[in-house]
């Protein structure tokens, strides 16, 4: 360890941290039950060639390297693994340019992803992948788990908006894939390959995402449900018969949460709350005939309007669902997706699930996209309520891979979730992925023993 630290102080001297007491902001993520481990060094790099030399002088000494963003992740993929370097891109955090002719913009990855989204409304775009921590989470972060949020069900994960990346290998080498074009099948999509490889195969320092133009047209509909499983039964209706533009669920201890937290007023008598977006040209007819389905699914109060601040206060009171129920106690999110129409047999499992073990859970998500977030809440200090929650959140992920879904949609597999992968996917398909990850990294020392 003490050999690798000295020789990236000599490379890169104040950019180092080696104090063991100064390195402990780095050495984990948002997620409980997952362990973190002593790093060698913490590399702050501020540049592409401080990423070369850290990822050179760790292949030299057989090192492993962990990537780190904002560390806002909540699955144990940032997260310090003894002996390790620990390298930190927060501070690459320029917007390098903005192409309003090709509706591009080119960022370093320490870039928050609401700042892109603030940069490019100045020249009447926008990017539209907006995870509920984009005040916080980092595009190299939401490149590297491939992070959803409440618009994919209209406009697509963080995949479908990456033109290009620039990356660096193990052994030093820079790559760059892709390219600012709408079409492109010449060779593999080595693109497409990183998205979502949790620093498993090459470090991401530059990307080139694609923007839309601002849409003029946004409406809003509140509606209130007295179970989970007619609210669900009304999202199936609805994104089969409109094209919503977000369709989010907040039940009815979520909901109490937030109101606690923000001082509004959402109705906390209903058991779910759908908010949902429509916009575009369309939109005025959309909402209209989602307002339909909505009451013919059994809404018990619907509230719609068409005033963009009104229906954005309104949307930001669902992303504040998570810090709301951490103020409950501790929390175990889990992050699971399945089929639409399997949306309230789902729901009715996590109820289930809850009252087998005896804890609280608060269930919010994307649901028009099938992801939903339980939220167990549990006393960490309270042994037994840790086990109930762990338990809680094993069967809530297996309950989801039986519905035919997957055991993370959006946050990622990190650590906390490893073991489910095998559960999901069969020898031959795990061999694969591993392989290809040797064709990256021969050493196999990126973030090693994560995402699959």
């Amino acid at each position: 360890m003490a050999a690798v630290a000295d020789d990236l102080v000599r490379a890169l001297g104040p950019r180092v941290v080696v104090d063991p007491d100064r390195m402990t902001p780095w050495t984990r993520d948002q997620s409980p039950f997952s362990t973190s481990g002593a790093p060698a060094a913490v590399v702050r790099a501020a540049s592409t060639d401080h990423v070369v030399v850290t990822l050179q002088t760790a292949t030299r000494h057989g090192t492993p390297v962990v990537t780190r963003g904002a560390g806002s992740g909540l699955s144990g993929g940032a997260n310090a693994l003894d002996g390790c370097i620990v390298l930190a891109l927060d501070e690459m955090d320029a917007i390098v340019d903005i192409d309003v002719a090709r509706r591009t913009a080119t960022v370093q990855p320490g870039v928050i992803n609401a700042d892109l989204g603030r940069a490019a409304a100045e020249h009447g775009l926008r990017y539209t992948p907006d995870p509920g921590s984009r005040d916080i989470s980092s595009i190299g972060g939401n490149i590297a788990t491939n992070a959803g949020g409440m618009s994919c069900c209209k406009y697509g994960v963080t995949a479908d908006h990456v033109a290009a990346l620039t990356a660096v290998l193990p052994d030093g080498t820079v790559i760059r894939t892709g390219g600012p074009l709408r079409k492109n099948v010449t060779g593999l999509d080595l693109t497409r390959l990183l998205v979502g490889s949790e620093g498993t195969l090459a470090v991401v320092v530059e990307a080139t995402v694609w923007l839309r133009p601002v849409v003029a047209d946004e409406s809003t509909i509140v509606a209130m449900f007295a179970s989970l499983e007619a609210a669900m039964r009304a999202v199936v209706a609805v994104t089969g018969e409109t094209t919503p533009s977000a369709v989010e669920l907040m039940d009815r201890t979520t909901v109490a949460a937030v109101n606690a937290m923000t001082g509004m007023a959402i109705d906390a008598t209903a058991e779910a709350v759908l908010l949902m977006t429509y916009d575009g040209p369309a939109a005025a007819g959309e909402v209209v005939a989602g307002e339909v389905v909505v009451v013919a699914e059994g809404a018990t109060e619907v509230f719609r309007t068409d005033d963009r601040a009104e229906g954005a206060e309104l949307m930001n009171a669902r992303r504040l669902a998570l810090p709301a129920l951490e103020r409950l106690g501790s929390i175990l999110l889990d992050d699971v997706g399945v089929p639409v129409d399997r949306l309230p047999r789902m729901v009715a499992d996590i109820q289930a699930v809850a009252a087998r073990h005896d804890v609280t859970i608060g269930t919010f998500g994307h649901a028009a996209d099938g992801n939903l977030h339980p939220t167990i809440i549990f006393d960490a200090q309270d042994v037994a309520e840790r086990d109930r929650a762990q338990a809680a959140f094993t069967d809530i992920v297996r309950a989801a891979l039986a519905h035919g879904g997957t055991a993370s949609g959006e946050h990622g597999i990190g650590s906390l979730k490893l073991p489910f992968v095998t559960e999901m996917y069969g020898a031959a398909e795990i061999d694969l992925m591993r392989r290809i990850k040797a064709a990256f990294d021969p050493d196999g020392l990126m973030n090693p023993g994560r995402a699959y």
